[in-house]
């Protein structure tokens, strides 16, 4: 063997064993920040981001600052599992994006519950089933998932954190290319993602919404002429070939999840504060409702109007603000808007997604 290349081999068995070292040591280090804290929660989704931000800027490369953040992730997930058992609630079943949220933010050493609908990730958590849900809240294609508005109106938990998740539509089906497919089975918000391509290349196939699309790929697994749409983690585990990848409409498709639990996150110095609002219906009524906001100067990066359930023809109003809701600026606007306002709950801060 090349001596130069033995060289190189020797130096990286001593590094992965001071990277093994150094591992075992943060997981010594995190039992006993665990003891320390003396039945508090281990999850603290502010120290977290603010670990992931400091390492991405400091990342010297050639590592991606996605990969660093990743990596850092899992070990974190690592050393949480030493200390205790996390349990996150997601939109099921098995191989859905949200599962994929899930890991992305939390890490994959979770015990990870999938849930039959957004009713039962919130039911999870509110009765102690889970310490943290993960649920889709909007897509950059398609908008705004109105059941999860819906819901964290009534709901008495907090976001506490926000994952940002590339979607990538996968077309698959138990064998063969895109020849004799008669049913492209998916999610209503996965249809509608990939119309255009589905349109181009599949134009005679019967598009047919599911629940989810791990329920479409459980059908196509079973169906010759059928195929389905969702991420390849479903296509492994359902034992389906990969088609097309890629095949959504937008190359920039994105999902915005929120982190739901009982409590919200303290500040990091970049975090976001979701808030909803109600007023009467009166000519200028919202733009008095958020000229607070503006007189501080804090921007909005999201407005959402949603019909109130307790009376026809009346909306709720919400919204997504830099800052926290402990920030001087941002705590006057919010106390001269409850003022204003006939209705008002600060739904959480928590940390800006990187």
């Amino acid at each position: 063997m090349d001596e130069e290349l033995k060289a190189l081999r020797a130096r990286i068995d001593s590094i992965d064993d001071t990277i093994l070292q150094l591992l075992s040591e943060r997981a010594g280090i995190a039992q006993l920040v665990g003891r320390a804290k003396k039945g508090e929660k281990i999850y603290r989704p502010e120290r977290e981001a603010q670990i992931v931000r400091r390492l991405r800027e400091a990342n010297p490369g050639p590592l991606s600052g996605d990969t660093i953040e990743r990596l850092i992730r899992e070990i974190m997930s690592a050393c949480r599992a030493v200390e205790e058992t996390t349990r996150i609630a997601y939109l099921g079943p098995a191989g859905t994006f949200s599962q994929q949220a899930v890991h992305k933010h939390f890490g994959h050493e979770v015990e990870a519950l999938a849930e039959a609908d957004i009713d039962a990730c919130f039911q999870a958590v509110e009765t102690g089933r889970a310490d943290f849900s993960v649920v889709p809240v909007e897509n950059s294609t398609e908008g705004v998932i109105g059941r999860t508005l819906d819901l964290i109106v009534a709901s008495p938990l907090k976001i506490c954190g926000e994952v940002m998740l590339p979607i990538h539509q996968t077309l698959m089906r138990k064998h063969g290319g895109l020849g004799g497919i008669e049913r492209v089975y998916g999610h209503a918000q996965s249809l509608a993602q990939c119309q255009q391509w589905l349109s181009r290349h599949l134009p005679g196939a019967e598009r047919i919404s599911v629940v989810s699309n791990s329920d479409g790929a459980r059908r196509a697994a079973a169906e010759p002429d059928a195929a389905t749409l969702g991420s390849e983690a479903a296509a492994e585990l359902y034992g389906l070939a990969v088609i097309e990848a890629r095949v959504e409409d937008e190359s920039s498709n994105t999902t915005r999840f929120l982190v739901l639990g009982q409590t919200d996150a303290p500040p990091t110095g970049r975090d976001k504060t979701s808030l909803v609002m109600g007023t009467r219906n009166q000519p200028g009524a919202v733009v008095k409702l958020l000229q607070p906001l503006a007189d501080a100067g804090i921007s909005m990066s999201k407005l959402e109007s949603r019909p109130a359930r307790s009376s026809n023809w009346e909306y709720l109003f919400f919204v997504v603000c830099e800052g926290h809701r402990e920030d001087a600026k941002l705590a006057a606007a919010l106390a001269e808007i409850g003022a204003r306002a006939a209705f008002l709950k600060i739904l959480g801060s928590y940390p800006a997604a990187s």
